[in-house]
């Protein structure tokens, strides 16, 4: 072993530590235990807190694939989440997702703690992956007339709908909606269940291109940077423009200086 050790120099074995995956760094780790070289021993310990920190992930995602069969049990299990609940322009999206319980997509999580470089990423693999997603957009005057709560439940069927399946159980996100009937609802279930997670990614990549998109069109109000949301400055937009076919009224009352549409 010391002899085969003794043919790598410190900074190839450094670059092996780093950039080996994950079922490569504990034979790695084992054939350069005993090394005594200074940049060895740092890369050894580096290389040691990522397989670390890979394990404990992986932990945690098995955990989320966990729940989802025991929540879902057996038969077709879709996972729903929403978007844009709290947005005063741009629709309400809604997305449904089935996943197979192999293979793992790594990185799943609630996508309010994902940056959007990583949501863009699992977003892709989770539409490779999938057994089926499913889509469905409330537009504003919709949510205008009919309520959010309502304009939810028909996003909630219309997505799960979109899926093509005809699920055994729908996990959703939050409290109970009534929008299935064979709906189970799971607090905090984005950060929890895997194909809740994953329809939380994929809703808000989703929408998140959608508003990018209504920015060329409506380039006063920000909708690339706020994404309907009422930040400062999509309020001083809408002051100063007045509302735009993308806003919700009904959620807007506060904002306005006059009734005018733009």
């Amino acid at each position: 072993m010391a002899n085969m050790t003794s043919s790598w120099s410190a900074a190839q074995v450094a670059a092996e530590l780093g950039s080996a995956p994950l079922e490569e760094i504990e034979g790695l780790l084992a054939r350069f235990a005993d090394d005594p070289r200074q940049q060895v021993r740092k890369a050894c310990d580096r290389a040691a807190r990522r397989l670390e920190k890979e394990r404990a992930e992986h932990a945690r995602v098995d955990g989320m694939y966990a729940l989802m069969n025991e929540l879902g049990g057996p038969g077709t299990v879709v996972g729903v989440d929403e978007v844009g609940r709290g947005s005063v322009a741009g629709p309400l999206t809604v997305c449904a997702v089935c996943l197979p319980d192999e293979p793992r997509i790594w990185g799943l999580n609630d996508s309010k703690k994902l940056s959007p470089a990583k949501r863009e990423v699992l977003a892709a693999r989770i539409a490779e992956t999938a057994r089926a997603v499913g889509i469905a957009h409330i537009p504003a005057e919709d949510i205008d007339r009919m309520g959010m709560a309502a304009a939810l439940r028909l996003a909630v069927q219309r997505a799960v709908s979109d899926t093509g399946l005809d699920p055994d159980c729908v996990l959703m996100d939050g409290n109970p909606l009534r929008a299935h009937p064979r709906e189970r609802s799971v607090v905090h279930g984005d950060a929890q269940v895997a194909c809740i997670a994953a329809a939380s990614i994929v809703a808000k990549v989703t929408r998140d291109e959608l508003m990018v998109s209504y920015a060329e069109e409506y380039p006063a109000y920000h909708f690339d940077a706020c994404k309907g949301y009422a930040s400062s400055e999509h309020i001083a937009a809408i002051q100063e423009h007045g509302l735009c076919p993308l806003h919700r009224v009904s959620f807007c009352g506060n904002f306005l200086k006059t009734d005018t549409l733009f």
